[in-house]
């Protein structure tokens, strides 16, 4: 997300937790009254926040409108999927219609699969829909981006078409069958919006990748000018690893956006995971020029390592730039997951929708089947987030001014209209102020669940409308659903970042040690890159930690990413054949010592020291001389990590 991205959200406060604000006496001020600070996000918008506020919302209205007119049973599906698929960029609108194609698909064969296995057994079926939630909220957790929204959409559409079919079983298929071309539909319709309104693609995304990228150049140099001059802290180190890490988490969409046959995006990661090294080799040179005594001559290694980094990173920027005939050049990195986390989801998942059906067993509520539908479908849009509890929070909330705008329309608005088209203008206002809510961070969590759920409540139809006694059965469930959500997610294996932060540092300092075995092929930039993506993952739910704490797991883990480079250099060195026999057997005995202490190995560092001096020295070509030079040199630096701990 751009600066000027984030001083707009932080300006637009959220409606909700901000009303009674709104009215203090603040006239006299000669700033900006509150209110409009508040609401500035819907009093003034941007041309970019409106013109994407219109376009889903037409889009959503569009898709409802085909549905009807295809006398669809179920119409207020289609717009939901057009929520769900609309995102700020056209590349994240490809991914997530892509993969939730194929997740409907999938979802769809699994929901029959399951009617056809257990027709007659309440017990078999809802613990069989449990476990399939469950095992697919778990395993989302492993992956990344939309392939994760991916495999949860898959549960829950499984979920969405079996439960509809608990009264009808014969009609399963024809249940699921509606329930993809309820998606194909909303898919359909906002790619071609988003195609008619972005008619220059490819160019807005070269742009945008070249800013992204020399953005991320810019932010690094000026940080290890910074790092070799004393004035760099932990804080803005960390906010330069956000600006990295961010950037590559949009790199996958700009190249969906720049079309197939290109690799524009493997040259752009590389060149940030070249970067994020050159962050890492700056802070070894500023903490050894710190520690070392006047008038002690520095490694020359160093600053030739960050020039080939700096000339690396510029040659891969320049690559995704201008794309280079026969070009196969493939980069690919994956960041980790926790398994406990994912065991933690998918037993939570499972155990919510096992509850809700004893609820609905237990109380014979006739919305039973819609409140399980419901449950199982917020548990889809939430699984993957990295702070669940905080999501539902907002989801809530959003889904109560949902609720509280869609009575207004079923009372007092639908009874007037007569045609769909007129239902079409009447919806385009809330719809409108949704979209412009999406686009704003403090009120994107309100939007989330506003957007999408509020044709749902609708619940428009050719063949009627509903009565107020349908509406509010149907509100209530899914209120009630959100809430019970929420609660789960609260009282079954809560998520506590303290304990998060614990358990990732325990799995760094692990990783650490296997870093110096034989068998581990991790490379210098995939360590890093995962490294920076698990920090910047926890700073962002970490704002109710103590600063002093915060402070230092900071400086810890970018203790651990310097480490951790260091030794998958060693580890390299030792398999290298160009430096002397000799020279690899010591090598590989510090490197066993590291897989068993760790980092307390260096307290041997003097001596390595004086005994690589001496190989050196003894080395019988230049090569491998500067081989053994530059593993000193990174010894050197991770002595001056440990000296500082």
């Amino acid at each position: 997300m751009s600066r000027t991205r984030q001083q707009a959200g932080q300006s637009g406060a959220v409606a909700y937790a901000g009303l009674l604000s709104w009215f203090a006496p603040s006239w006299f001020h000669s700033r900006p009254k509150p209110w409009r600070d508040k609401l500035k996000w819907l009093i003034q918008p941007s041309l970019a926040d409106l013109a994407f506020a219109v376009r889903s919302a037409f889009a959503a209205g569009l898709s409802l409108l085909i549905a009807m007119w295809m006398e669809l049973d179920s119409p207020q599906w289609a717009p939901l999927s057009v929520w769900v698929v609309a995102q700020s960029s056209r590349g994240e609108s490809l991914s997530k219609a892509r993969w939730r194609i194929i997740g409907t698909v999938v979802g769809c064969c699994v929901g029959v699969a399951l009617i056809a296995a257990f027709p007659q057994e309440t017990a078999l079926f809802f613990g069989a829909l449990a476990l399939w939630v469950g095992l697919c909220c778990g395993l989302a957790t492993f992956l990344e981006s939309y392939r994760a929204y991916g495999l949860v959409l898959t549960g829950f559409t499984s979920a969405i078409v079996a439960t509809g079919a608990i009264s009808e079983p014969d009609h399963v298929f024809d249940i699921a069958i509606a329930r993809g071309s309820y998606i194909i539909l909303g898919v359909v319709c906002e790619a071609a919006l988003a195609i008619l309104c972005t008619p220059s693609l490819r160019e807005q995304a070269k742009r945008n990748l070249r800013q992204r990228l020399n953005g991320a150049l810019q932010a690094v140099t000026s940080m290890v000018t910074d790092m070799l001059d004393g004035k760099a802290t932990p804080q803005t180190q960390a906010q330069v690893l956000t600006t990295l890490v961010t950037a590559n988490s949009r790199i996958e969409f700009d190249a969906l956006e720049l079309g197939p046959h290109t690799h524009a995006g493997d040259h752009a990661k590389a060149a940030l995971s070249h970067l994020m090294v050159m962050l890492a080799r700056a802070r070894g040179i500023a903490l050894l020029a710190r520690q070392q005594p006047a008038g002690v001559a520095q490694d020359n290694v160093f600053p030739t390592a960050l020039k080939s980094d700096y000339t690396s990173a510029c040659y891969h920027i320049q690559a995704s730039e201008t794309p280079q005939k026969n070009d196969r050049f493939r980069f690919k990195m994956t960041s980790r997951r926790h398994a406990r986390e994912a065991l933690e989801n998918g037993i939570r998942s499972a155990t919510g929708i096992t509850a809700a059906w004893l609820v609905w067993d237990v109380t014979a509520w006739p919305s039973g089947a819609a409140f399980i539908s419901f449950v199982a479908l917020v548990y889809g849009l939430l699984a993957t987030r990295e702070n669940p509890i905080l999501a539902s929070s907002a989801f809530f909330k959003g889904a109560v001014w949902c609720a509280l705008a869609a009575g207004l329309y079923a009372f007092m608005v639908m009874p007037l209209v007569t045609t769909p088209e007129m239902l079409l203008l009447a919806l385009m206002v809330p719809m409108t102020i949704g979209g412009l809510a999406a686009r704003h961070a403090n009120t994107a969590g309100y939007a989330f669940s506003f957007n999408m759920f509020l044709p749902v409540l609708l619940g428009p139809s050719n063949t009627g409308r509903y009565d107020e006694q349908s509406f509010l059965n149907g509100a209530l469930a899914f209120l009630f659903a959100v809430l019970f959500v929420g609660w789960t997610y609260r009282a079954i294996l809560p998520f506590h970042i303290d304990s998060h932060m614990r358990r990732t540092r325990a799995w760094r300092n692990q990783s650490l040690k296997h870093l110096a075995e034989k068998n581990d092929h991790t490379t210098m930039q995939q360590w890093l890159s995962g490294s920076a993506d698990s920090l910047v993952r926890i700073l962002r739910n970490a704002q109710g930690v103590p600063e002093p704490m915060r402070l230092a797991y900071m400086q810890e883990q970018l203790q651990t990413m310097s480490l951790g480079m260091g030794v998958v250099l060693v580890r390299d060195a030792a398999q290298d054949p160009v430096i002397p026999v000799t020279a690899r057997r010591g090598l590989r005995v510090f490197l066993r010592k590291w897989s068993q202490q760790g980092m307390s190995t260096l307290r041997w560092s003097p001596m390595v020291d004086h005994w690589l001096g001496s190989q050196i020295k003894n080395a019988p070509s230049v090569q491998s001389k500067e081989k053994l030079a530059q593993v000193r040199a990174c010894l050197h630096a991770m002595a001056a990590e440990y000296n500082k701990a």
